[in-house]
């Protein structure tokens, strides 16, 4: 406890000897009146302050209770600073009927409504406004309560033997569900909301019994403002000015630190539905079971519907928020399960290609030896001088073809992770270029173009990669652009390219009929073309050569017809040293 707690703690109860030993000091009766109504006022008034700040320097949930709390006590302070106004300033006595009851009878519930909110269990993503509207349940329901059973005989019919007593009961029946919220929520918390809810569980026994008994001293026309009934009086306001400074002292602690809760339903929402079905009763009650006149019966009744009709109304909007959190809801668990798909996607994808690297691997490291073999047997024939110029011809196509071989059977070990590709800084658009160069020279169809763009003005950043790898897996995708082009007749293929964050993108967009199954084109051995033209590994291989370089390969299809293919590789940082260039 902090030097400050045990300063206020002594100033509390220095302030209740002093309390209790003025009269004798100072007998005047008028005296005794001032200090019976300002003093409360003040122990009152410095709860308000102090819960105020708490407020002010909370937020979320935990915003909203203390601003509850407030409001509570501000009402409190209001109906005892009229109490003030009439027995100090004013001089004369309290009215009755008076209607500053009705404040006073209210107070209770946004206290009540601060602690059946559970702050300590609510999720601050769901916002405030589903509290806000549980709160504002409570509220109607205890002002339509109060409009049923107290109003009709304190202001419509005045009957004062009849309405004090029904205003006591409900107070107390007020004070006793407070009572039992808070000691609901000190057994469903831990730590420093344990803490505050113990309070608040203390300070509300403590003034429910003190307010009952000075009701009852009301009415038997035993109370005397400033006597022996206002001391336990004023040391229940000082209660709730220790809730406050105390709820201070852990303020950090029950703002960043949820309680460990057990597992118990929201008290709220279970008091909302208990009042909304309650009203009808009450209707039923005042209309076919109550002995009063007609014109209180009609009354009451009107009370009951129109509190229905609030109640359906506020639970319309909960519906109505209800409603768009679980479309909200769905609508991002499709997102993530669309997410979790393309991931499954991916996994799979690679698991087929290390199937696929290790089939080629093995297939690549059998032919090493045999290529050797005729390479050096080719060489050996082209240095030798009894061959004709026919034969010569021969062995030096035969060790060009088998040296085409082995630069293929080390592309596919490179694919196959065995032996891995050189990269070093290079520049996508030149090879963007050579390869649409190499695809041109072999079209027939006059009716397809194909064109590289990008914006001349800023100039690209350079990748890190293998020039040959990456030059191949462009040739793969401008060939099947072109294929597909060739079917419909011609058409344009578009490349692009751009800067992105820290990422180049290139962007291959066709005019052609789109891809049938986008999920399956990185599939090994997965083709749309007719057998003996297409094997299916080429887009395969294009897609382990991207994650070989740290980028990202992916494919749709076009609203306006056609395919898109983007690539997305890592910019090569200007820091980076000479030796990481070289490394895979």
């Amino acid at each position: 406890m902090s030097r400050l707690h045990i300063s206020a703690l002594v100033s509390g109860v220095g302030l209740l000897v002093a309390f209790a030993l003025a009269p004798a000091v100072f007998p005047n009766a008028y005296f005794r009146v001032a200090m019976g109504d300002l003093t409360p006022l003040l122990a009152i008034t410095a709860a308000v302050i102090v819960s105020a700040r708490n407020a002010f320097d909370s937020r979320g949930h935990t915003r909203l209770f203390w601003g509850l709390i407030t409001a509570g006590m501000g009402m409190w302070c209001f109906n005892q600073a009229n109490w003030v106004w009439f027995e100090v300033l004013v001089r004369k006595p309290v009215p009755d009927p008076y209607w500053g009851d009705v404040v006073l009878f209210l107070h209770i519930v946004p206290i009540m409504a601060a602690v059946a909110i559970r702050p300590h269990q609510a999720d601050e993503r769901e916002g405030l406004l589903p509290s806000a509207l549980n709160v504002l349940i409570l509220l109607v329901w205890w002002v339509a309560v109060y409009a049923f059973f107290v109003f009709p005989d304190e202001y419509i019919v005045t009957n004062v033997a009849l309405y004090s007593p029904r205003w006591n009961l409900l107070y107390v029946v007020e004070g006793l569900i407070l009572i039992a919220v808070s000691a609901s929520a000190f057994f469903a918390s831990s730590g420093s909301w344990r803490v505050l809810y113990r309070n608040i569980f203390l300070a509300s026994v403590f003034y429910t019994f003190v307010s009952e008994a000075m009701n009852a001293a009301f009415l038997r026309g035993v109370y005397k403002t400033g006597g022996i009934y206002d001391l336990p009086y004023l040391a229940s306001g000082l209660g709730f000015f220790w809730v406050a400074m105390a709820g201070r002292r852990c303020l950090g602690d029950t703002q960043v630190m949820p309680s460990i809760a057990r597992a118990s339903r929201p008290v709220a929402p279970l008091l909302a539905k208990l009042a909304l079905l309650s009203l009808p009763l009450m209707g039923y009650w005042a209309l076919f079971l109550s002995q009063e006149q007609a014109y209180l019966r009609q009354v009451r009744f009107g009370v009951a519907m129109g509190g229905v009709a609030l109640l359906a109304f506020v639970i319309f909007l909960q519906q109505q928020l209800l409603d768009q959190k679980l479309l909200d809801l769905l609508k991002r668990s499709r997102r993530s399960f669309d997410n979790l798909q393309r991931l499954q996607g991916r996994v799979i994808q690679q698991a087929k290609l290390a199937s696929l690297g290790e089939l080629v691997a093995l297939a690549a490291s059998e032919l090493e030896f045999p290529l050797s073999a005729i390479l050096n047997s080719s060489e050996r024939m082209a240095a030798s001088s009894n061959l004709s110029r026919e034969q010569l011809a021969n062995a030096q196509k035969i060790g060009q073809q088998a040296r085409r071989t082995r630069e293929l059977v080390s592309d596919l070990l490179s694919f196959a992770q065995q032996t891995p590709g050189e990269k070093s800084p290079l520049e996508l658009k030149p090879l963007l270029q050579r390869a649409v160069q190499m695809e041109g020279f072999k079209l027939e169809n006059k009716k397809i173009s194909l064109s590289v763009e990008s914006n001349d003005k800023v100039p690209l950043p350079r990748v890190l990669g293998n020039a040959n790898q990456l030059l191949q897996a462009f040739v793969q995708i401008v060939e099947n652009a072109v294929d597909a082009l060739q079917e419909i007749g011609g058409g344009r293929l578009q490349i692009s390219l751009w800067r992105e964050a820290e990422e180049v993108v290139v962007q291959f967009a066709d005019s052609g009929p789109g891809l049938r199954d986008p999920e399956r084109v990185f599939d090994p051995f997965y083709t749309t073309k007719p057998v003996g033209k297409g094997t299916g590994l080429g887009l395969s291989a294009t897609y382990g050569v991207i994650q070989d370089h740290k980028g990202q390969i992916t494919c749709n299809n076009r609203p306006e017809g056609g395919a898109i293919f983007e690539i997305r590789l890592p910019v090569l940082k200007i820091a980076a040293p000479l030796a990481e260039a070289a490394r895979v």
